[in-house]
């Protein structure tokens, strides 16, 4: 005899969404910008029990929702992969001295007259090169709110500089986690997905250096930049610099622009990176080798280590090594545990019904472009809100409007460049969310005190939902579906 299925209520969706705030809520207080290396992995399997319990009441099976459970997994395989070509492509990067070279160029852009926009775009060079807002904040954004400190600027605003171009760069690298994720969840293609994002990411960018060029004009004092010379000193010392260092770099842009995958064509960054290492950067390699081996055999077993583990140097400067000495495929195994738990969350939320039931009772009145985009912009913030985890803002709402998007006609990467606009950039600005709790940490200001110079972070989402209810740039599937009730906008 056939089960009978029965509909979830409101109430049986809401249950395990609010179960899931409290305990990441609680993960948050008891663990701090440490609850996303774990805690919030158990309170996601957690909630995912608990929405299987529910399914399971109104009459599904527990094979069903087991079913549920791997393809939700089977959908970030491909991201999965791609995480871990990225944490190859940071270690050989790193080693190969292509990252470094571009942290040198890009501290040359420092000028005392221009402090808080140059703090800007430096961040955001840097962020971009190594794909992570956090090492980016944690490394040279500490060594600027130093020099800021020496000049007698405010360090509210150089915090709002460095949060504003940490989060620029990280939201358009090809190497950042999150940049990899919203893709993954929206079922759109990685550079494409960065390609459209440039349409509100831009002109927000040039917004906000306008903004911090104006701050900087009250701003004379011309006190020493010896921080920033040191730093500069020991990447000359330590690596071999030159234009011919950043041919990896164009390599890859070049797979992207051409339109290769993502996967094979970071991989192919990466292997790049280790032979730049093995030519350009011998002494970097030999100090790096265990001595007990012979040349070539030191020399193999650095390169694959930076493939699979990543790179660790000592310089005379800590806050140098730690900026340097990342990478690896082990790097990124955190975030694909944390993708794999949120992915099986929001799998059985949707096989049992609960997810569907949620996003009726949110879309009540969406009609146009502009609905379905400000709506998943606001949702992303409001799961920053409530879970305190930029994946999580994410994840949820891509797995809750994916369908509602595809039945209005929208193409998936409104979806995508959505979930970073509304989830990725207002995470900082939350001081109980993992990220705001970590820049206050490393920078020393308070989230609700810099959050009104973090002009990149504010102006983008607002932006976004303005090109919404413009029909700017809003893609739509072809032909379109004839319940769209905007049809006739186009971009």
């Amino acid at each position: 005899m056939k089960k009978t299925i029965k509909d979830p209520s409101l109430l049986d969706a809401l249950i395990p969404i609010v179960a899931l705030v409290i305990m990441m809520g609680s993960a948050v207080y008891l663990f701090a910008d440490n609850s996303s290396y774990g805690p919030n992995q158990i309170a996601l399997l957690l909630g995912t029990g608990l929405a299987a319990i529910i399914g399971m009441k109104n009459g599904h099976s527990w094979k069903e929702i087991e079913a549920g459970i791997v393809k939700g997994i089977s959908m970030a395989l491909g991201a999965c992969l791609i995480l871990l070509a990225v944490g190859s492509l940071i270690g050989t990067w790193m080693l190969a001295g292509t990252v470094p070279t571009l942290i040198y160029y890009g501290l040359e852009l420092l000028n005392p007259s221009f402090f808080y926009a140059a703090t800007c775009l430096i961040c955001a060079v840097v962020a971009m090169s190594i794909g992570s807002s956090w090492t980016t904040a944690a490394t040279v954004g500490v060594a600027l709110m130093g020099v800021a400190t020496g000049m007698d600027m405010s360090p509210a605003i150089t915090a709002g500089a460095v949060v504003s171009g940490s989060y620029f760069g990280d939201k358009i690298s090809p190497l950042s986690e999150t940049t990899n994720l919203a893709p993954a969840v929206a079922g759109t293609d990685l550079f494409e997905h960065i390609r459209y994002m440039l349409w509100t990411t831009i002109p927000s960018f040039i917004i906000a250096l306008i903004l911090f060029t104006i701050l900087g004009f009250s701003e004379t004092n011309a006190a020493s930049l010896a921080r920033i010379e040191q730093m500069q000193t020991l990447l000359a010392e330590s690596f071999n610099l030159g234009w011919y260092m950043l041919i990896p770099l164009v390599v890859l842009l070049t797979l992207a622009v051409r339109k290769m995958p993502a996967f094979p064509a970071v991989s192919i960054g990466a292997l790049l990176g280790g032979i730049w290492a093995i030519v350009f950067q011998g002494d970097v390699v030999a100090g790096m080798a265990d001595s007990a081996d012979s040349e070539a055999i030191g020399t193999l077993k650095v390169v694959w280590t930076a493939l699979f583990d990543g790179v660790s140097f000592s310089t005379p400067d800590e806050n140098l090594n730690a900026l340097l000495s990342r990478g690896g495929m082990s790097s990124m195994l955190n975030t694909i545990w944390l993708i794999i738990c949120a992915m099986s969350f929001g799998a059985v939320l949707e096989r049992v019904g609960l997810l569907k039931r949620a996003v009726s009772a949110i879309l009540i009145g969406a009609k146009s472009a502009g609905d379905m985009i400000s709506r998943t912009i606001l949702t992303c913030l409001g799961t920053n809100l409530v879970t305190a985890d930029q994946y999580m803002s994410i994840v949820m709402p891509g797995r809750m409007y994916k369908q509602e998007f595809e039945k209005r006609g929208l193409n998936q990467l409104n979806l995508s460049r959505s979930l970073e606009d509304g989830g990725t950039l207002t995470s900082p600005l939350i001081p109980w969310n993992t990220c705001g709790a970590y820049m206050q940490g490393v920078l020393m200001v308070h989230p609700f005190e810099y959050i009104f110079y973090t002009f990149f972070n504010v102006i983008n989402p607002i932006l976004a939902v303005i090109y919404a209810y413009l029909g700017i740039k809003i893609l739509r599937l072809e032909p379109p579906f004839p319940s769209s009730e905007d049809k006739g906008e186009r971009a």
